[in-house]
């Protein structure tokens, strides 16, 4: 038996950029970090004395003998890919999928590490990613970018780039002092609702030829909150998340709603700088950039709502053997 976990993301500037009609033309780039809320994924070998060979477990449970009894796509496509007859998968996560926080991608990075593991395979972080970009995206055949499963592979604050070659991992070289002071400023807020990603992501990808002047300034973006983490006023950070979150909104008439639109101006009218609605849009987890003086105040104008306590995390997805990190 194994366990693998792997990390959820808070994706700050370039979202978009990632997606391949985009950036093999053009050329991507992101800013995202890791934080210490994950997915765990159980693979265990099942006893054969049932009347099943195998057994799936997330929100419900799925009991099959063939592939074409699953109805569970991403693990349908995954076990496809990297078969595996005879098991047992259980999925369990910190937060709750289609918010925003790349749970899919997760799930997808973690189970091509298990099933590769039981079959005493050992691929690197950026394969792990590549495969896992394969199933979702070619063999799912589901709409997005590429970002979460790299973010979730390697773990991290870095900066991601993206281009027709292939990917290139590059960490935010700053202080673990500024880091923190960075990570405060930040508030993640449950709006209530969440969303089908698949759906707000294959409007926005069939919008990229009608939309490339606005990514190309959602690209210039992340170039200008590098320098600012790197050398600049860190509140910076938060009036370039508003402009970005302006940017992104004409991506699709998808990624935001009226309702979202009234949270996030209530949110600025309280105290934060700048923020967005995390993942493709439409509904899951609000990330406002907030100095820490108004913290109070935004959470006293959202009493109703949730608030999530993170952290930064760099160790991307890991492999773990009774309690013994591989």
């Amino acid at each position: 038996m194994l366990i693998v976990r792997a990390p959820f993301r808070i994706s700050f500037f370039g979202g978009g950029t990632d997606f391949y009609e985009y950036f093999s033309k053009y050329g991507g780039s992101v800013i995202s970090t890791t934080i210490d809320k994950y997915c765990y994924v159980t693979i265990r070998d099942l006893p054969q004395i049932f009347s099943y060979k195998n057994q799936l477990t997330y929100s419900k449970i799925e009991r099959f003998n063939s592939l074409d009894e699953l109805s569970h796509p991403l693990v349908k496509a995954a076990l496809g890919y990297i078969p595996y007859d005879g098991l047992q998968i259980n999925y369990d996560a910190d937060l709750p999928a289609c918010s925003g926080i790349g749970s899919s991608s997760a799930f997808a990075v973690a189970l091509v590490q298990g099933l590769s593991a039981m079959k005493g395979l050992y691929p690197d972080k950026m394969e792990i990613a590549k495969q896992a970009i394969h199933i979702e995206r070619d063999l799912c055949g589901e709409a997005g970018g590429v970002q979460d499963q790299l973010a979730s592979a390697f773990g991290g604050l870095n900066r991601y780039y993206f281009d027709k070659d292939g990917y290139r991992v590059e960490p935010l070289r700053i202080s673990p002092v500024r880091a923190k002071e960075f990570s405060r400023n930040l508030m993640l807020m449950f709006t209530g609702f969440t969303h089908f990603s698949g759906e707000v992501a294959k409007a926005q990808q069939d919008n990229i030829p009608k939309t490339i002047s606005f990514l190309d300034e959602m690209k210039q973006t992340v170039d200008e909150a590098h320098r600012v983490f790197l050398h600049g006023d860190l509140d910076d950070i938060g009036y370039l998340l508003d402009r970005s979150w302006t940017l992104k909104k004409k991506l699709s008439g998808s990624i935001t709603t009226d309702e979202i639109d009234r949270l996030y101006n209530r949110a600025k009218e309280s105290g934060a700088l700048g923020g967005k609605i995390l993942g493709a849009g439409g509904g899951g987890y609000m990330l406002l950039y907030v100095p820490a003086k108004d913290q109070q105040t935004v959470r006293e104008a959202f009493k109703e709502y949730t608030f999530e306590k993170f952290e930064f995390e760099k160790s991307g997805t890991v492999l773990m053997y009774e309690n013994e990190i591989i």
